[in-house]
């Protein structure tokens, strides 16, 4: 397995990244939107990934949007170097960061990627 994806299997301290400003309102938009970018701050230098929600596994219940307070899961799936992962984050409210790991879903290869991003493509269309 990648080594990068298999350091970030393991549960480590996230942030959410928001720009140009980080707020919990850019980030209440990135949830509705389906999309976010979570930084895994474990690596050298820090790994961002762009993270599509999976909306039936994320929990947003704890959260007050208002007063900032409570903590969000948000779940969601990626390719990390020709491996299909998921995304799992549990972030605090007030200060957008909090803990996360991936799952290792499947190792595919570049031809396969390729296929997918074209069907995603046409289905855009």
């Amino acid at each position: 397995m990648d080594e990068l994806v298999e350091r970030l299997t393991k549960e480590q301290p996230v942030e959410v990244s928001i720009r140009p400003e980080k707020t919990r309102e850019a980030f209440k938009t990135a949830i509705d939107r389906g999309y976010v970018q979570i930084h895994f701050m474990g690596t050298q230098g820090g790994t961002e990934l762009g993270v599509r929600l999976d909306p039936s596994q994320c929990e947003l219940s704890g959260a007050d949007w208002k007063t900032g307070s409570g903590r969000v899961r948000v779940v969601g799936g990626l390719v990390l170097n020709y491996v299909k992962v998921r995304c799992h984050a549990q972030i605090d409210l007030a200060t957008l960061a909090g803990t996360g790991r991936l799952e290792v879903l499947e190792e595919v290869t570049p031809a396969e990627l390729a296929r997918e991003r074209a069907a995603r493509a046409g289905q855009a269309s």
